[in-house]
């Protein structure tokens, strides 16, 4: 196996590392729901199985604008992303459709599961804080403040202050070095490898939940999780069983 490889924790696994000094938490599928868009996909484009596919564009093209030097806020990437995928279907969007999308991001509901480990995890003493890429307005809500979550955490980052998506090495050193830790001292968790591989190569231990539509990874040549979690409560678990127990 190679050196940047992980044996997963939990049944028949076993944990490389002591206990982080924080859990950084994803938010957006992580924390809160991506679903709830639905509807809006499924009265424009008559299918809501379009929500996933301009979501895999947000991703990819969040990546691509980092990859090439450049910057876009979230929320205005998103609407050209919509309008993007419209053309591709050939179906027109309005500009109440674009604000609709937009007011949608910023208030998804935070999934079922979340509030309830999140509340038992900062119970039992864990420091959490979340980085995300989506930010706040200035003078607004963030996201994660819509949804309910935000007292669970100690700080909320955004990739907004780096001014570059994850998972570029940047972002996760900006939270390492604002809370004044090693990056080794810190625990990404997400529900996409694209972000748990990218905190891994920036130096981070990393937990993966496996949301719907979201799996392991297994290639060698990249780090696989620390933790591998059905959902958050199984990741509560984990984490409490092993350091809090």
């Amino acid at each position: 196996m190679p050196s940047n490889a992980y044996t997963p924790a939990g049944p028949g696994g076993q944990w490389i590392g002591g206990e982080p000094a924080v859990l950084v938490f994803d938010v957006n599928e992580t924390l809160i729901d991506f679903e709830s868009l639905n509807p809006l996909f499924e009265r424009v484009f008559g299918d809501p199985r379009v929500m996933r596919e301009w979501l895999g564009h947000l991703v990819m093209y969040s990546m691509t604008i980092t990859l090439s030097g450049l910057y876009e806020g979230y929320f205005v990437l998103g609407r050209g992303l919509l309008k993007m995928v419209a053309d591709i279907h050939g179906v027109a969007v309005s500009d109440g459709d674009l604000r609709e999308l937009e007011t949608g991001m910023r208030t998804m509901p935070a999934h079922d599961d979340a509030e309830p480990a999140l509340a038992r995890l900062r119970d039992t003493g864990f420091r959490m804080v979340t980085l995300t890429n989506s930010p706040s307005t200035p003078g607004g809500r963030s996201p994660l403040e819509n949804a309910g979550l935000a007292d669970c955490f100690e700080r909320q980052f955004s990739i907004d202050a780096a001014r570059a998506y994850k998972p570029a090495p940047s972002v996760y050193h900006m939270v390492a070095q604002e809370l004044e830790v090693p990056p080794s001292a810190c625990l990404m968790v997400a529900a996409h490898v694209w972000d748990t591989v990218g905190a891994q190569s920036a130096g981070f231990t990393a937990g993966l939940v496996t949301r719907p539509g979201n799996a392991p990874l297994p290639l060698r040549s990249l780090p696989q999780p620390n933790i591998i979690a059905r959902d958050m409560p199984d990741l509560a678990d984990q984490l409490v069983n092993r350091w809090r127990s």
